[in-house]
C-alpha cells in the first residue's frame, strides 16, 4: 500500500514540476468554464420546456462570462424563450445583442422558419445589413 502512495505522490508532484505561473489556471479561466457549464444546463432546460429556468440559467452564463461565439449562443436561447412566452420585446432585444457581439449570426433553416421567432429574427437582422 505505501508503494502506491509513494509512486502517486511522485506522479503528481512529477506533473506540477513543469508548470510556471504564467502557464497555470486562470481566473478568466474558471469563470468561463462555469459560464459554459450554465450555457449547457440553459439550453438543456430550454429543450425541456422549462423556460423560467433556462432564462435563470442563461443569464447566468452570461454574468459568469462567455466566449463571444458563446455569449451568441446565450442570447439566441434567450431570444426563443422569450418568444415563445410571448415577450417579443425580450425576443427582439436578445436577437439585437447577439447580432450586436456577431453581425454576421444566422439561424439555422429550422430555425429561421419558426412561427414565433423567425419574422422577429429576420426583422432585427435587416438593421445589421
Amino acid at each position: 500500500m505505501t508503494k502506491y502512495r509513494i509512486a502517486l505522490m511522485v506522479l503528481l508532484l512529477t506533473g506540477c514540476a513543469g508548470v510556471t505561473p504564467s502557464q497555470g489556471f486562470k481566473f478568466g479561466q474558471m469563470l468561463e468554464s462555469k459560464g459554459v457549464h450554465q450555457l449547457n444546463d440553459g439550453i438543456k432546460s430550454y429543450e425541456d420546456g422549462s423556460y423560467r429556468e433556462a432564462v435563470g440559467e442563461l443569464q447566468g452564463a452570461l454574468d459568469a462570462g462567455l466566449s463571444d461565439p458563446d455569449k451568441v449562443r446565450a442570447h439566441k436561447y434567450l431570444a426563443f424563450t422569450y418568444c415563445i412566452s410571448r415577450r417579443e420585446t425580450l425576443c427582439r432585444e436578445e436577437f439585437t445583442k447577439a447580432l450586436t457581439i456577431d453581425p454576421k449570426f444566422e439561424l439555422t433553416l429550422a430555425e429561421a422558419g419558426h412561427p414565433m421567432w423567425g419574422t422577429v429574427f429576420r426583422s432585427v437582422k435587416k438593421s445589421f445589413k
